[in-house]
């Protein structure tokens, strides 16, 4: 059924004048609407705190020693990592295991990028083992299999830490959020660079034991792949995969220094908080 004319034009008049308003209201609603979005946080601040299990790579461990005639070197050593957590944790300080510490800036949100203070406190033990020594001992030349003790007449220490300490640049991929956002998934991928800090501890062959101490010994380089759950905004636990390799040079010894470098697998458990702050 067709309208009358005049009917037609009072419709028509009606849909104009709404289709005026709209326009007229349409950018003020949408403004509004725009002060009601929640913001997003421009920048984030992170520390954690946790424990690690380490695989080390066989070692040629060189020790030099001239005054006394030694140059040599125990070719593809055994080591292992002492995690302190798995006999008696609660008995000990948290420093005691094998610990691990992370500070974190995302000073680009967007994209994800962040610099990371990534800090391992590793131990390594030169292992009982029969191992194949090479060199000059004594001033003489020595190439023969040997039984490494690991006891009070012989032993090789970085037990108060091997110590990796990394600048790293992050990147982060939000992987899952509920609606809400107060539970969230994110990988983040690491790489960085930095300086060892070993506590060195050695005796070699009834030698007088080296007196204990800190130096900063070498150089090492780190890649890290971590999957990390986010509770309430505010606190994660994150679980991390970390590949390492160090050089150490001129740790020191009694009356000389060794060098040695060996690569690092590491699984590592931390909790965390975070702390998003910033307008964007």
């Amino acid at each position: 059924m067709l309208l009358p004319v005049r009917s037609y034009r009072k419709v028509m008049k009606k849909t104009l004048s709404f289709v005026l308003l709209a326009m007229v209201l349409a950018p003020a609603c949408l403004k509004a609407q725009e002060r009601q979005k929640p913001k997003h946080k421009k920048h984030e601040i992170y520390g954690s705190w946790g424990y690690n299990k380490e695989w080390y790579t066989h070692s040629n461990l060189h020790v030099d020693q001239p005054s006394l005639g030694n140059n040599y070197t125990f070719v593809s050593a055994k080591a292992h990592d002492h995690p302190g957590w798995d006999a008696q944790f609660f008995t000990k300080a948290l420093s005691i295991p094998q610990y691990n510490y992370r500070l974190g800036y995302f000073f680009n949100e967007k994209k994800g990028l962040a610099f990371e203070i990534n800090f391992d406190h590793t131990k390594y033990i030169l292992a009982e083992q029969d191992v194949r020594i090479k060199g000059a001992m004594n001033g003489q030349v020595v190439d023969k299999v040997i039984h490494w003790p690991d006891d009070s007449s012989a032993h090789y220490y970085l037990n108060n830490g091997a110590n990796f300490l990394l600048f790293n640049l992050v990147k982060r991929w939000h992987l899952f959020s509920t609606r809400d956002g107060k539970f969230q998934v994110d990988g983040l991928t690491k790489t960085g660079i930095g300086p060892v800090i070993p506590h060195v501890q050695n005796k070699f062959f009834g030698q007088p034991e080296n007196k204990q101490h800190f130096q900063v010994g070498g150089m090492n380089v780190g890649l890290e792949g971590t999957i990390r759950a986010t509770f309430f905004n505010y606190v994660f636990l994150e679980y991390c995969n970390k590949l390492d390799y160090a050089n150490y040079w001129g740790l020191r010894s009694y009356q000389g220094t060794v060098k040695q470098a060996f690569g690092t697998y590491e699984m590592i458990l931390n909790l965390g908080v975070t702390y998003p702050f910033g307008k964007e």
